[in-house]
């Protein structure tokens, strides 16, 4: 696997598992942007795994989903 693909497939699986974490709290992609201040089509390019983002992102969704950064890192 090149380095393009590794980083693509990480961003894949962070995704898969904000998707998951969000879901098993029954809350939207709408309350998650919103309570992390986000734009709900941000939060729907990280969960299809199509953007990278930045280390305060990951801190305002660990916060809105009240969960640490290890849930969301699993299996990357």
């Amino acid at each position: 696997m090149s380095t393009g693909e590794d980083i693509e497939a990480q961003l894949k699986a962070f995704g898969a598992n904000l998707r998951q974490v969000r879901s098993s709290q029954g809350m939207t992609q709408e309350r998650l942007a919103e309570l992390a201040e986000l734009n709900v089509r941000t939060v729907q390019k990280i969960e299809a795994g199509q953007t990278n983002i930045l280390i305060t992102t990951l801190v305002r969704l660990n916060k809105s989903l009240g969960v640490n950064s290890s849930k969301l890192l699993d299996g990357i």
